[in-house]
């Protein structure tokens, strides 16, 4: 009898184990081939190389729109990389913004690999260049992020004064998506991620809208709404409908309008 519960308890263990191990390969999906380019979308770009404070590489594209007094940084989610983007990209570029979107350390053209401190320090480092490389004031920047790039997005809005957040098919931390999504496994393994990012939410000053679909297969809507409470006003919830990836097309032309009714709200009137 002892020599069996011995076994059970052993074999949770090592499972937990391995789960723990295997972590990093669940959250991250990067992809080094870039199948696109702004060109391929129509649009004007520079192509940006810039280095993290801890002397990674990253690399990224700066979508400019004439007559444009306000930038997105754009933070994507744990899959692909930059070239998948073209989409968004084009929506803000319609919008009147422009768009600097790069890729994490381990994604595309960027050096490293992914880690949770690495992601943040890498939004830190894009930060950083539209500061110093292109003399852009913090108050004329809308973080955006969406996914996993919404906890990144949160964390470093929590750390600087942007104009704007948005945060889109995000979620409240990493152990609640595991405890939502994997409720058996989340408990039989240390989560070993945080990404808290309703608590980094919590700390923003600036105005914040959060989207969501109730229709998201990946990121539970509970979780949308619940990072939503989490902000601080002023704030807006839009709720986006069709899954985890195509839920901002198959919202349109509502996504569009949702996202100008915000800015135009609340970005300050100078810098329209």
């Amino acid at each position: 009898m002892a020599g069996g519960v011995a076994s059970v308890l052993l074999g949770i263990a090592l499972f937990g184990g391995l789960v723990w191990l295997q972590q990093p390969t669940m959250i991250f999906f990067p992809s080094a081939r870039l199948v696109m380019t702004p060109e391929d979308w129509g649009l004007a770009y520079d192509d940006v190389t810039f280095r993290s404070t801890d002397g990674v590489s990253l690399h990224g594209w700066y979508v400019p729109r004439e007559g444009a007094r306000n930038v997105v940084l754009f933070l994507h989610g744990n899959a692909g990389n930059i070239s998948h983007r073209g989409e968004s990209v084009r929506i803000f570029h319609d919008l009147g913004l422009d768009v600097f979107i790069f890729d994490y350390r381990g994604y595309g053209r960027s050096e490293g690999r992914p880690s949770e401190a690495g992601l943040y320090e890498d939004a830190r480092a894009a930060w950083r260049h539209l500061a110093e490389e292109r003399g852009i004031d913090g108050g004329n920047v809308v973080i955006f992020g969406r996914s996993l790039g919404g906890a990144v997005a949160a964390r470093l809005a929590s750390e600087v004064d942007p104009g704007a957040v948005i945060i889109e098919s995000a979620f409240t931390s990493a152990r609640d998506v595991a405890r939502a999504v994997f409720p058996v496994v989340s408990r039989l393994s240390v989560v070993r991620f945080e990404f808290r990012a309703a608590e980094y939410l919590a700390q923003v000053r600036a105005p914040v809208l959060v989207l969501h679909s109730r229709d998201d297969e990946i990121m539970p809507f509970e979780l949308g709404e619940r990072l939503f409470l989490s902000a601080r006003e002023p704030k807006a919830f839009v709720e986006l409908r069709g899954d985890h990836n195509a839920g901002f097309l198959m919202s349109q032309p509502g996504y569009g309008q949702a996202l100008r009714q915000f800015l135009d709200r609340y970005l300050p009137e100078e810098t329209q």
